[in-house]
């Protein structure tokens, strides 16, 4: 005997009101009738307000904070349970391949977002233009409630070809260490970002109150975060009143957009030291870092007798054969900042005003290690 239609939708209802969304074809094989006959039913429960329609997802019209946080009785619907919720209360995580830093802030989203009920869908983007467009489009497909990401662009030409449809996402979407250019169509999204130019400063700053006066700032060139550090030295570097001179080279031949660059050499930060008489670095990344003061050592200087080095990131600085002082921004913090500010959009009501859009900045932190010290010669 078929079963009435207004039986059937209400066993819709009851399943989205109780795990907050789903996919149209799961509904479709637990209630044992055809796709097309689900998606007529949720087309109609949409026009009468009681559902939301999306990508092949119901979503449900309470808020987040108001889904049931415990299972539901064994039944023709199955059994849910608020730590693995279906696709649909899913929040998709787009990150570049092999970027340990972006991993930590991952890490940091992670357990506010388990703890919240939401399983992490995770997309990792390989190193080519465009890689995250189809991994959130595939994520919106699974039903993904949210988004948080961290698209690479290498350079600003990599960020305009994402105006367009990052802006026309029609789902809460945070960015996590990225800063749109401003004026841009991304520059009224949601991010959460560390204060990079602060950290360029504590690294200078506790340089030059050791008694520094010159230095090399050795940056890569091929992530938002390299071109915001370099910036930052350079304007640091040409206001600062006790700054007496300073140098930029890439810290590693591939650090730049196109590929390995001809003017950075195993022994450029050695030449680049000598040519301004620096007795100081600030290298940028950690592994670079841990490579370049290797290679000073190979041309006889000695750190920090010869030369105070401070590694920007945190990852594995303190690691090295002599710890180095680094600057640590907050990559875990980020992350948790992102996936809360998150939340509160996917629990907004519906027919809610728009929230306004925060951009949030996080400060970094500066550990000292054995790689600094005041410096020991006086000058005239």
């Amino acid at each position: 005997m078929r079963e009435p239609v207004d039986l059937r939708r209400q066993r819709i209802l009851a399943a989205i009101e109780a795990r907050g969304s789903a996919r149209v074809t799961d509904l479709a094989s637990e209630l044992q009738v055809s796709v097309v006959t689900v998606r007529r039913d949720v087309e109609e429960l949409a026009r009468e307000g009681r559902l939301r329609r999306g990508h092949g997802v119901v979503r449900s019209t309470l808020p987040a904070q108001e889904f049931p946080a415990r299972n539901l009785p064994g039944g023709e619907l199955g059994e849910f349970s608020p730590q693995s919720p279906p696709d649909g209360d899913a929040v998709a995580v787009v990150v570049p391949e092999r970027h340990s830093y972006l991993y930590e802030a991952l890490h940091g989203a992670r357990s506010v977002l388990e703890a919240a009920g939401r399983r992490i869908a995770l997309h990792i983007a390989p190193h080519v233009a465009g890689a995250e467009r189809p991994l959130v489009e595939r994520a919106l497909v699974d039903g993904a409630a949210g988004l948080l990401l961290a698209p690479r662009w290498r350079t600003r030409a990599d960020e305009e070809a994402d105006q367009d449809w990052l802006a026309a996402l029609d789902v809460p979407a945070v960015l996590m260490e990225r800063r749109p250019w401003p004026g841009s169509a991304l520059h009224a999204m949601d991010s959460v970002c560390s204060d990079h130019d602060y950290g360029a400063r504590l690294a200078v700053e506790h340089l030059v109150g050791l008694g520094h006066r010159r230095f090399v700032f050795a940056t890569r060139e091929d992530s938002p975060t390299a071109r915001t550090l370099r910036s930052a030295f350079a304007r640091i570097a040409e206001e600062h009143p006790l700054v007496e001179a300073a140098a930029w080279t890439l810290s590693t031949p591939d650090a730049g957009p196109g590929g390995p660059c001809p003017d950075a050499t195993p022994a450029d930060l050695y030449a680049r030291l000598r040519a301004v008489g620096a007795t100081a670095a600030v290298l940028h990344g950690d592994v670079d870092a841990l490579m370049l003061v290797h290679q000073l050592a190979d041309n006889g200087v000695r750190v920090p007798e010869d030369c105070s080095v401070v590694a920007y990131d945190d990852v594995v600085a303190g690691l090295g054969t002599t710890p180095l002082t680094a600057v640590a921004p907050p990559k875990a913090e980020v992350g948790r900042a992102a996936a809360e500010l998150l939340l509160q959009r996917l629990g907004a009501p519906r027919g809610a005003p728009a929230p306004v859009v925060r951009r949030t900045e996080l400060l970094p932190t500066l550990t000292v290690r054995g790689s600094t010290r005041v410096l020991m010669v006086n000058r005239a």
